[in-house]
């Protein structure tokens, strides 16, 4: 399915916040047809507004794709919208954490293909990763039209099966914040050792962004890149003894976190 099928047919984007509105940016800026986009939002945005998509119009009986991005608190008022889509040739593609896809078949019946995607934050600045499963519906053209509205705003994976999605939520869903948890204790850290708050932040900051940005493009893994700047006996030494220990450091800190959100990932999933 291309963005010409979409257009001739239509998507519906149910709910527009912050990463629906990210995927629609996305997209206009790829040269989807504003007026193929429906998007259905009881709090639009003056951005969504303005972007000539059509907002809280009648939507097409059977458009191309049904993206559901409204919170899972807001799914029950919001899924009957899109009821009778279900049963034919519209693509419904979710990226409301936590529900799983027997939850949208319940509700479009299993004949629909349903594919379910775990986005992250930094989709809002076109640096997402975003993991997709299909149910027994979707074909490779499903998945791979799905791949192709997700990449909009960042890296697509596909998955085995469903199951991994709660260890996606723990890693990558969830993961943005531990690192912004980390630019704030190092910033704090630095201020501790007598640097001004908006440097140490500016510090920390550039170097976090610094780090992940030499990790994706270096051809050496993680471990031999901390090697590399790793002197024998030197100061990112004695930091490091600190941080790799194995009772109290980041091994244990972050295994502990990581199961800590993909319970909590399960637990909500269970309803």
């Amino acid at each position: 399915m291309t963005f010409e099928d979409i257009s001739r047919r239509g998507l519906v984007l149910l709910g527009c916040g912050k990463m629906g509105s990210a995927m629609l940016a996305g997209w206009l800026d790829r040269g989807l047809d504003p007026k193929a986009v429906y998007v259905t939002d009881p709090f639009p945005s003056d951005w969504v507004k303005s972007t000539g998509v059509n907002v809280n119009a009648t939507m097409p009986a059977s458009p191309a794709i049904a993206l559901i991005a409204v919170k899972p608190q807001m799914m029950g008022d919001a899924l009957p919208a899109l009821q009778k889509m279900g049963g034919g040739d519209t693509l419904f593609v979710s990226i409301a954490a936590g529900t799983p896809i027997a939850r949208f078949e319940a509700e479009f019946g299993a004949t629909s293909p349903i594919v379910r995607a775990m986005p992250n934050t930094p989709a809002a600045v076109g640096r997402g990763i975003t993991a997709i499963i299909g149910n027994a519906a979707s074909t490779e053209a499903h998945l791979a039209t799905a791949e192709a509205l997700l990449s909009a705003v960042g890296q697509v994976v596909r998955l085995e099966d469903e199951g991994q999605m709660d260890a996606v939520t723990g890693v990558s869903g969830s993961g943005p914040a531990y690192v912004f948890h980390l630019i704030e204790t190092l910033a704090r850290a630095g201020e501790a050792q007598g640097l001004s708050p908006a440097l140490a932040l500016q510090l920390a900051q550039a170097t976090v962004a610094g780090a992940g940005a030499l990790a994706e493009a270096a051809e050496e893994d993680p471990a031999q890149l901390r090697v590399n700047v790793t002197s024998p006996n030197g100061t990112t030494q004695a930091a490091l003894e600190v941080l790799m220990d194995e009772t109290d450091g980041f091994p244990a800190l972050l295994d502990r976190a990581v199961a800590a959100a993909v319970k909590r990932s399960r637990e909500l999933a269970d309803g």
